[in-house]
Order: C-alpha cells, then structure tokens, then sequence
C-alpha cells in the first residue's frame, strides 16, 4: 500500500481498497495486500461488505449488482470471454435462459471451473478466440463478451451442443434486432471454420 494508505486505520484501508476495485474484492486480493481475515470478516459481519459469490464480496451501498453471475465469472476469470448462450442473451438475442455462465478461453488455458454460479467452458483457438471481443461494464466490472457476428458462428460452430432451434432463434432475432451485416457474419463464419453450414441460412435471411 502507499504511504498515505497505510497512515489509515485497517478498516479504512480495505474500505479504500474496496473502491479502488471498483467496489468488489476478493478475500485473496485482500489478504496480497496485507489486510488480515479477521479485518475483512470483521466488515462482513457489520454488514459493510455483503457475498456476491465464494471468495468475492461487494461493498453494500454500491446499487444493487443486477448480473451477480456475471460479476463473478468475470471477477474470477478475467480473461475468458462471454460466448454462446450467455452472449446471445447479453445482446437479446435469444429467449433460452442461461444456466449457466458460458466462457470461452485460449486453447492451452485451463477451462474455468466455479461451483456457483455454475460456469460452462470452451477451448478456441487462434483468431477463432481473440477476434471479435467487445469490452462492457457490468455493474462497475469489465467483461469481454463476443460480438453478436462472433457469436452467431460460435453457436453455428457449437450447433450440436446448444441446439440447432437455439441458433436459427438467435440467426432470426439477429437479423430484425441489429443491424444486419451477411458481409461480417461471413467473416466469422470463416474464422470459426464454419462458413459452408452458415452460407445458405446467412442467404436465406437476405
């Protein structure tokens, strides 16, 4: 901590520590910088500090956290990215409701592992992992999710997983929602190593 840091009190110190994370923090930051468990219990049991899920607590006035799913997969798993049915809902693009926090990482990462909120991970590779990430804030967090082009060949790529209804769903509230781009779609079709299955429906829908 800096100079001015460690001139607060212990409570004052992770209090500041709280915001300077945005409002949320894990107990294991906590600890990194040297505030001890019973400090940081000791504001959970004030009720200054509340759970949001295993390890990771939020200061309780911050507004009340509408994704707490979210907030935790991406608290926990920083660089995974936020695919298939997750994404599709992010962008309104389907009318499942997600079970699960699904999340895509590179290929030699290892797949993201959470007991609550149950996470669903996937192994890309290459451009078919790094391309096409938009950055948002959810509830003060930065998550990276796929755009709906990306994700719409994702789910194409996943079809016998997700359900091919789920994809021609997603395909149909793409097309009359968001701006409609065969000429993008195709890009990531490519990418995805799907632009044969994609091109009829893709060209259906012009």
């Amino acid at each position: 901590m800096s100079d001015t840091d460690s001139a607060l009190s212990p409570r004052a110190q992770l209090q500041t520590l709280f915001r300077q994370h945005g409002g949320h923090l894990r107990l294991s930051e906590a600890l990194a910088r040297g505030i001890s468990r019973y400090q940081f219990y000791q504001l959970r049991d004030e009720g200054l500090i509340e759970p949001v899920s295993r390890g990771l607590y939020r200061l309780v006035d911050l507004p009340p956290t509408e994704n707490p799913d979210l907030v935790a997969a991406a608290t926990r798993f920083p660089h995974a990215v936020l695919c298939l049915i997750s994404a599709l809902d992010w962008h309104s693009m389907t009318t499942q409701i997600p079970h699960q926090v699904h999340l895509a990482v590179a290929r030699d990462a290892r797949l993201p592992v959470l007991d609550y909120p149950p996470v669903a991970g996937y192994r890309l590779s290459g451009q078919a992992f790094s391309e096409g990430i938009d950055q948002i804030d959810v509830d003060g967090m930065k998550l990276h999710v796929y755009n709906p082009e990306k994700t719409l060949a994702d789910c194409f790529k996943f079809r016998n997983r997700i359900g091919m209804d789920v994809v021609l769903e997603a395909l149909e509230l793409y097309r009359t929602q968001k701006t409609f781009r065969p000429g993008r779609l195709m890009e990531y079709a490519r990418i995805c190593r799907v632009a044969k299955i994609m091109a009829p429906y893709v060209e259906a829908k012009l």
